[in-house]
């Protein structure tokens, strides 16, 4: 669980979570093709941050660059869990 301390060390930029999850009502529900996504969580450059995902086999780095941004609050927490205030700052 992130908190506020720990998210203001991060720099602008930063990837500070990965992960991968099924492309499925249990994971990151995208599309209806089925397989994993991975997500990345990047911190902003205005104390902000998002997720962004794509297929498993991409790379974090094309991912933080193209990947398609979470929108659902439950995704959102279930790739990263953090404190209220932090999670406050997500860019939709």
């Amino acid at each position: 669980m992130i908190n506020q301390k720990e998210f203001d060390k991060l720099a602008p930029g930063e990837v500070f979570a990965t992960g991968v999850q099924p492309n499925s009502p249990e994971g990151i529900f995208m599309t209806r093709d089925g397989g994993n996504l991975r997500w990345v969580a990047v911190k902003g450059y205005g104390n902000d941050w998002t997720i962004y995902c794509h297929w498993e086999s991409n790379s974090v780095e094309y991912i933080k660059q193209s990947g398609d941004k979470l929108h659902n609050e439950q995704y959102i927490k279930l790739c990263v869990p953090c404190e209220e205030e932090v999670f406050k700052l997500y860019r939709y």
